[in-house]
């Protein structure tokens, strides 16, 4: 290789976003022709056995995808030499019934077509098949993602947003990540489905000079609703599952009724309600609220530009024969 070779292949390393991956709907078709097959009908069985799971993955996906693009580094296990991005506080409470859906599919893949899926395109595809099978939009995704080598704990902070954070700090992450504030606000529509635990919205709900008093209303937050909060999670700080439901009306379904319970005063994290006061958010939540094409087709496109962002390529990553395990591991 010339200077000049060698110029540039120490930029695009050094530089891993400059990096171009050639991702196509039919990546898998010779390769692996019954990928699309597999990954669905695992999916369908789990989600059916575990009706929390589509809400799981889509929750693991974001945690994975926000922190240096859609690359699997999520799934890695600790080591005693390395603490991996799973074990970073904010991902403590990430479901184990998402973590085990990966792993099914990618076991039944590595039966069929061994070392050719990768665990990042594992977690994509069953992540879009979910949506759709909860009652969600159909996300058009391609394939040919490499996964990450490396996954380290340091490089979480400050890539995902936490309930109390600032819609400026929120805005200001998700811009980091590629995506405009609309964007932003139909990617966090997935809120729609799943749960939050008690102690992600305690401090919201029990303030310190009036705590447990009914006549207590965290500002933006409906009375009652507040209330019946409190109720639910009385000994939070005794079981730390205890949770709530992020939309109390449909919980188990994809659809708008997320941004409809905003306007009213039923967003059950500090920072969601915060996206229907906030004049940059707001004219979003209310179209949404009112159209759920609109959000539909808005979710769709952001879920498949972010999936696309940062994505690795042969230069800096591979095909892990195990998703919670690099290719080298030695044990």
């Amino acid at each position: 290789m010339n200077s000049c070779g060698l110029r540039c292949l120490f930029i695009l390393l050094s530089f891993p976003y400059l990096l171009q991956a050639d991702l196509s709907s039919d990546y898998y078709s010779k390769t692996c022709p019954d990928f699309d097959q597999t990954l669905v009908q695992v999916v369908t069985d789990k989600q059916i056995a575990a009706p929390t799971t589509a809400a799981g993955t889509l929750r693991l996906f974001f945690h994975d995808c926000m922190v240096d693009g859609c690359d699997a580094s999520i799934l890695v296990a600790s080591t005693s030499g390395k603490t991996s991005e799973r074990d970073a506080d904010i991902n403590h409470s990430l479901p184990g019934d998402a973590f085990d859906l990966i792993t099914r599919i990618k076991t039944a893949l590595e039966l069929k077509c061994p070392n050719i899926v990768s665990c990042s395109d594992i977690l994509v595809g069953a992540t879009r098949s979910l949506v759709k099978m909860v009652g969600g939009p159909r996300i058009n995704v391609k394939y040919g993602r490499k996964d990450s080598l490396d996954s380290d704990m340091n490089r979480v902070e400050g890539k995902l947003a936490r309930p109390n954070m600032t819609m400026d700090h929120i805005i200001s992450i998700f811009g980091s990540a590629g995506l405009t504030v609309q964007e932003m606000v139909a990617l966090v529509g997935s809120h729609t489905i799943g749960f939050s635990h008690c102690k992600e919205f305690a401090s919201r709900i029990f303030n310190s000079n009036v705590e447990h008093s009914a006549d207590f209303c965290p500002e933006g937050m409906n009375a009652k609703y507040a209330a019946e909060l409190r109720k639910l999670c009385a000994n939070y700080t005794k079981d730390a599952e205890m949770s709530a439901f992020n939309d109390v009306f449909t919980p188990g379904k994809f659809d708008n009724m997320y941004y409809k319970n905003l306007q009213h005063g039923y967003g059950l994290l500090e920072s969601d309600q915060a996206i229907a006061f906030d004049n940059r958010t707001r004219p979003f939540v209310d179209l949404y609220a009112a159209n759920e094409t609109a959000f539909f087709d808005a979710f769709a496109k952001a879920m498949e530009k972010f999936s696309e962002q940062r994505v690795k390529t042969e230069l800096n990553g591979d095909v892990r024969r195990r998703c919670d395990q690099y290719n080298d591991y030695r044990g």
